[in-house]
């Protein structure tokens, strides 16, 4: 399944949000994917989540490789106004418009540009009737979700619910210096083979310790659709090198 904002598509001088928004939700994205959790590091925070988002934008439009990036929620609606690649909130509550305290809700995110969230980060867990919720208002909205889970049948019972993608990203596993994909390669074939047979619309997503190109290679040839990361990129004194270490690893596999 492919999802979210095609490399190709031009900027748009006369900042005509519509059409980018439009862009954002409407056309395909071409897979792999490397997607980036800002999480809420001080690195990359305010006018640095500005900066790393269009050096991503960058990295793409040099390489074809798309990226799209999630900021902490004081940044979103303002990178999402600099750039034009799909830029995602870390969280979303599955609640509506109204007289609340605190939360977000998916209905609301069109409003600012956003193309969708992820749900249920180890960080930021869901009991699993609201990810079925939230999913369901964000495809209703147009908006893409990005559900992530911990384990082989996790990450099929989040599936059984149809979002755009699902992110195998184990927590314990969560940190730099070796990935799920290196560390547990049956992991990540168990949990493809799974998605692929039970829900094969759905995109299939690594997370969880990736942080060199050689990570998103390893983790695409294990079946991976793309890889979710963090600080990686987000702690990096140089994000953009970073980035197209990234992208390099995953176009070494579009080679072979």
């Amino acid at each position: 399944m492919q999802f979210g904002w095609h490399a190709d598509t031009p900027a748009d001088p006369q900042g005509t949000r519509a059409f980018i928004f439009m862009l954002k939700v409407s056309c395909p994205m071409p897979t792999p994917v490397i997607i980036v959790n800002l999480k809420l590091y001080a690195e990359s925070a305010g006018e640095r989540a500005v900066e790393i988002a269009k050096q991503a934008q960058e990295v793409q439009r040099e390489t074809g490789v798309t990226f799209g990036i999630a900021p902490s929620m004081l940044d979103a609606w303002v990178v999402a106004r600099a750039v034009e690649i799909p830029v995602y909130v870390q969280h979303v509550d599955p609640v509506d418009p109204g007289a609340r305290t605190g939360h977000v809700s998916p209905k609301l995110l069109k409003e600012y540009g956003l193309a969708g969230s992820l749900v249920n980060h180890s960080e930021r867990r869901l009991k699993l009737a609201d990810i079925a919720k939230v999913v369901s208002t964000l495809k209703e909205e147009g908006l893409t979700s990005i559900v992530c889970a911990g384990n082989p049948r996790e990450t099929l019972a989040v599936a059984a619910r149809e979002p755009a993608a699902v992110a195998f990203d184990p927590p314990d596993l969560m940190r730099p210096g070796i990935s799920v994909s290196e560390a547990r390669p049956e992991a990540v074939t168990e949990t493809v083979e799974l998605v692929r047979t039970h829900h094969p619309g759905v995109t299939m997503i690594c997370g969880a310790g990736i942080s060199t190109g050689e990570d998103v290679k390893r983790a695409l040839e294990l079946g991976v659709d793309g890889v979710l990361l963090a600080s990686a990129v987000a702690k990096s004194p140089n994000p953009k090198k970073k980035m197209e270490e990234l992208a390099a690893g995953a176009r070494n596999v579009l080679k072979q």
